[in-house]
């Protein structure tokens, strides 16, 4: 469930990105859930065409997603289906993250391939690549060729950013969704042994994107990316969609096969490399080699990010994928053996077989980050008793925390308590009736609230410092549009050495506002997306 302030802060990023009335339409969804378009002109009191305009602009960007409620879905008989709205915020939020996924495609791929994800934050055609948008995209390098030739250089690009599933086939754009949660089969027998590991129902929106996103074999289709309409027999495989006109409201289908980036992809990559890096830091370059050729040999079978180990495979298998790598050449058999035991897999699977926790390396991650705010905020003391706490997973009486933690026993109650308040521990108090009835305080990490409650307060501080950061922008907003001659006098006044001093303020303010707004959103996928 996400928490008060992540709504604040979606809603803050679509106000930034798209406006105020697009804002209020997103806002009424997220705080009323899924909405046909006659409710959500009802709730927001906007005209239908400033509703309908909203809604085109949050699907076209991805922030929403349309869908008919299977008990509402009338068949093919002519009737018309009613089309609810549903808002995503996981794509809300990646859009503070279209720098890091630009690099990233940079990085591996190059500048060129690049340069095409910037249509595909929203949906684009593919048939609209032209030679003079393509010019643009490869700035000079092809400016005296052809037409067929730079459309050429685009469907390469194209093709390497389908290979790498950076983009993908947009989602159907009204699946018909079951709104019922799914009962169980047949009852469990009172006392049976072979009970079932509790699993929380899915979402609404799980459903939903379960739904609309394309079948595998067509999601990354090579015969679907073509520039020309050789494939438009290909779009009807997977586009299930309700005719649309009604009182109720859909939004039409242009008929053409559309793409997005895939997000998903982008946040796989960044989970890896924590993973990698995390290990780096504690163990050494060997353990993160051995671990980054795994799982750049299993991400292909992975079918959801949040996998809790990687897919098994044998010592030969291991062992081949790392001697590929250039820091993994010198290694031997029992090197790479042994860091599989640093890894955590002491011993080998029942198939002969090695499997990395990778649940276990977050969690690691996660206490790791939650110590430094407790160094930061309460002191080196509180931060042994949040640590010896954190470690032992269990209750422990105040008398003995203050003796494990090497902490003064008249500070370590107030310590303690100080930490309760702020929702950092859980307390439970136990009263023991004997010969003398005594009362002992027990304390506790609680692992998930304390982790939903960090995320909590991460939202807020990228909300305030975002709306720091557009503070900043229009108050100086007139530096922003002075010529770069001017910024650089010639002259040394008085009035042209104050104007420079105001522009570097700027500047490094921006820098530093930015720069810290992308390492918050670092710890915010490791709380919500890792």
């Amino acid at each position: 469930m996400v928490s008060q302030y992540g709504f604040k802060f979606a809603i803050h990023l679509i106000t930034n990105h798209f406006g105020k009335i697009v804002a209020k339409v997103c806002e009424t969804l997220f705080r009323k859930g899924p909405l046909s378009l006659g409710e959500i002109i009802r709730s927001t009191e906007l005209t239908p065409e400033q509703v309908k305009n909203s809604l085109l602009v949050l699907v076209q960007h991805n922030c929403v997603q349309a869908y008919v409620p299977a008990d509402q879905f009338r068949g093919e008989d002519g009737s018309m289906a009613t089309v609810e709205y549903l808002a995503l915020f996981d794509n809300i939020i990646h859009r503070l993250r279209f720098p890091k996924f630009l690099e990233i495609a940079k990085h591996q791929l190059d500048d060129e391939v690049s340069e095409l994800l910037h249509p595909a934050h929203c949906f684009f055609e593919a048939s609209q690549f032209n030679p003079v948008k393509c010019e643009k995209v490869l700035d000079g390098l092809l400016r005296d060729e052809n037409p067929g030739a730079i459309e050429a250089v685009v469907r390469e690009s194209f093709h390497k950013l389908l290979k790498a599933h950076y983009i993908e086939r947009c989602p159907a754009p009204e699946p018909v969704v079951s709104t019922l949660i799914k009962a169980e089969s047949a009852p469990r027998k009172r006392g049976s042994k072979m009970a079932k590991k509790f699993e929380a129902p899915e979402t609404i929106e799980q459903r939903v994107l379960e739904a609309a996103v394309p079948g595998e074999a067509i999601r990354f289709a090579v015969t679907a990316y073509t520039l020309g309409n050789a494939d438009r027999e290909a779009k009807s495989d997977d586009s299930s969609m309700v005719n649309d006109g009604d009182n109720s409201g859909g939004i039409a289908n242009e008929g053409s096969i559309l793409w997005r980036a895939n997000f998903e992809e982008f946040i796989r990559h960044l989970r890896h490399k924590l993973l990698v890096e995390n290990e780096r830091k504690r163990l050494d370059d060997g353990a993160a080699t051995i671990l980054s050729a795994i799982l750049d040999v299993t991400k292909t079978v992975e079918k959801k990010v949040k996998i809790e180990k990687s897919a098994p495979l044998s010592l030969d298998s291991i062992f081949t994928e790392v001697t590929k790598t250039e820091h993994g050449r010198t290694m031997t058999i029992d090197r790479v053996r042994a860091s599989l035991v640093q890894l955590g897999c002491p011993q080998r699977n029942f198939d002969d077989s090695y499997s990395i926790d990778l649940k276990s390396i977050v969690e690691m991650a996660r206490n790791e980050e939650v110590e430094s705010i407790v160094l930061k905020r309460f002191g080196s003391d509180a931060y042994r008793i949040f640590r010896l706490l954190s470690k032992s997973n269990c209750f422990l009486e105040t008398d003995k925390i203050a003796e494990s933690a090497l902490v003064d026993k008249k500070e370590t109650p107030r310590l303690l308590y100080k930490l309760w308040k702020d929702n950092y521990l859980y307390m439970e108090k136990l009263v023991v009736t004997a010969a003398k009835q005594s009362r002992f305080m027990l304390w506790k990490v609680n692992k998930p609230l304390l982790w939903e409650y960090v995320l909590d307060e991460m939202y807020h501080a990228a909300l305030n410092l975002s709306l720091r950061l557009a503070f900043e922008q229009e108050k100086d907003e007139d530096l922003l549009h002075v010529p770069a001659d001017k910024l650089v006098p010639a002259d040394k006044s008085s009035e042209a050495n104050a104007l420079q001093k105001r522009y570097r303020r700027l500047r490094d303010v921006l820098f530093l506002m930015g720069s810290s707004l992308m390492k918050l959103d670092d710890a915010l996928m490791l709380f919500h997306d890792f």
